[in-house]
């Protein structure tokens, strides 16, 4: 059986519901984890579940350790992984609520750890990141989200900023014009770290606001947690879908 792991982003710092089989917190060449590594099993599959803020949410984008992470995962069983991201939204179709499985992504990103392929090499490794997402994996999730009957796009460009700020209007509007239609902050180097691991990655992303510059106003975290509070719930559904 497959050891699926879930990488649980902002709103998801827990999977209520796992029936926890035990907690590790696991050291690794890269320094401690985000948090322990809970082992267990969801709707009848064995998962990992990882929250990438920490638990609580307390670790900004920019400062989580994603090497550490993805190694911990590895080194627990993992031989998969779903990534679950709260983004903005850049094109019309991506409301607050609407979810998306990217099939590309952009990364705008710079000083991470962005790399397990450094220091005292034997040789200069490089690895083929043309298609970012693992397609089988991409496509389960579509099904699922299909199979529950929420309002998602099944491709999508997910561009990865610095953070922990959110974007200006005009850095949006460049995004617009570079293709990506979904604007968050911790897709990179999580999803190149996964492929350097051999992990198939996919990530399940969930519009919580409409990006600078897509709304009447300004962005507020009330608007955001209460489409975290609606939307979480539908991403366990997926995930349970997912793992059973």
């Amino acid at each position: 059986m497959t050891v699926h792991a879930i990488i649980g982003g902002t709103g998801l710092t827990q999977l209520d519901g796992l029936v926890l089989r035990d907690a590790k917190r696991i050291e690794t060449p890269y320094g401690l984890p985000s948090a322990d590594i809970l082992h267990g099993r969801y709707a009848g599959g064995e998962v990992l579940f990882l929250a990438r803020h920490g638990h609580p949410h307390r670790i900004p984008p920019h400062e989580v350790n994603y090497r550490a992470n993805l190694w911990a995962l590895k080194e627990a069983g993992a031989e998969s992984v779903v990534a679950v991201n709260a983004v903005g939204g850049i094109h019309a179709a991506m409301g607050a609520g609407h979810f998306c499985v990217p099939h590309q992504i952009i990364d705008y990103t710079y000083g991470r750890a962005h790399t397990f392929f450094e220091g005292e090499l034997e040789q200069v490794t490089h690895v083929d990141f043309s298609y970012p997402y693992d397609e089988s994996l991409r496509q389960r999730l579509v099904t699922a989200l299909a199979a529950e009957g929420f309002a998602f796009s099944s491709h999508g460009v997910y561009g990865c900023t610095q953070g922990p700020r959110l974007e200006t209007v005009a850095e949006i509007a460049r995004m617009e014009r570079d293709g990506c239609d979904i604007v968050g902050m911790t897709g990179m180097p999580e999803a190149v770290l996964a492929r350097e691991l051999e992990l198939p990655y996919a990530c399940l992303a969930l519009v919580v606001n409409p990006a600078a510059g897509k709304s009447g106003g300004i962005i507020t975290m009330a608007q955001i947690e209460a489409a975290l509070a609606e939307g979480v719930g539908k991403a366990r559904a997926v995930l349970a879908r997912i793992l059973g």
